[in-house]
């Protein structure tokens, strides 16, 4: 495992060899995009946030969460007019920053876990989100949660949400470059796991990794062919699961590139 090198509050755990970064392709960091007097203006967030409540998100915490971070410092500037707009956009190397609506929904499942039962107010514990991106869901994580580990395994963008985070300062979101298939079990036990990635099924190792009363909320492969949104929660008694609706996710990959 690579040195940690934290240059600021947000963790940053590398997890590859050193080897293994010398054959990653190196791959420009673009700069977050500054803030403008239209994109920057909590009214512009605002209506996003009545969009979201309308479309049926209800829990407070989601709607505080998606309020207080500014979607437009995550994308890059020739789509900065669409930051507010209910639409995923791409960020690079393939990969899209999710709609806000599908950030908030799936959060909203996150907190609606069995550990957190008839505590509305209360925040999840320790969070991993596997696909990190851009760094806007971390972000959003990080407002309901009492800390958030994100790996990605694309280096280009592991090292753009280093970038993009920066700005906010957040002591309890560390970013780990890895394998999310296998998960982070040095921050296991954890409350919640997130994939913005879907695959055939859940990998065993976050089904490990989850603590009892803990939720996972992912994409997975559908008996139709497409994905579905899966929930799964540990219980004292064993595993649960639902499956909810059709969403639309990149495929769910190991390796690091």
């Amino acid at each position: 495992m690579a040195t940690q090198r934290p240059s600021f509050p947000v963790r940053l755990t590398p997890t590859a060899s050193a080897a293994t970064r010398g054959r990653m392709p190196a791959v420009p960091v673009k700069p977050m995009v500054p803030s403008t007097p239209s994109m920057a203006s909590d009214a512009v967030r605002a209506r996003m946030v009545q969009k979201l409540a309308a479309q049926g998100v209800s829990d407070p915490r989601v709607l505080r969460a998606m309020s207080a971070v500014e979607r437009h410092r995550f994308v890059d500037s020739a789509l900065v007019n669409q930051a507010y707009e209910d639409t995923s956009l791409p960020i690079g190397l393939g990969q899209t920053i999710s709609k806000p609506s599908v950030v908030a929904r799936m959060i909203e499942l996150l907190l609606a876990a069995p550990a957190l039962a008839g505590k509305p107010n209360d925040r999840l514990g320790r969070v991993l989100e596997i696909g990190t991106g851009c760094g806007y869901q971390a972000a959003v994580l990080n407002h309901v949660a009492t800390e958030v580990y994100s790996i990605e395994r694309l280096r280009g963008l592991h090292e753009r949400a280093r970038a993009n985070l920066r700005h906010f300062r957040l002591a309890t979101v560390h970013l780990m470059l890895g394998d999310g298939m296998v998960g982070y079990a040095k921050g296991a036990p954890y409350a919640g796991i997130i994939a913005a990635a879907g695959g055939e099924a859940v990998p065993e190792a976050w089904i490990e990794q989850l603590a009892v009363g803990g939720r996972i909320v992912a994409p997975t492969h559908s008996a139709k062919g497409g994905q579905a949104l899966v929930v799964i929660d540990k219980t004292a008694r064993g595993l649960e699961r639902l499956i909810l609706e059709a969403v639309h996710f990149v495929p769910l990959k190991s390796g690091i590139a």
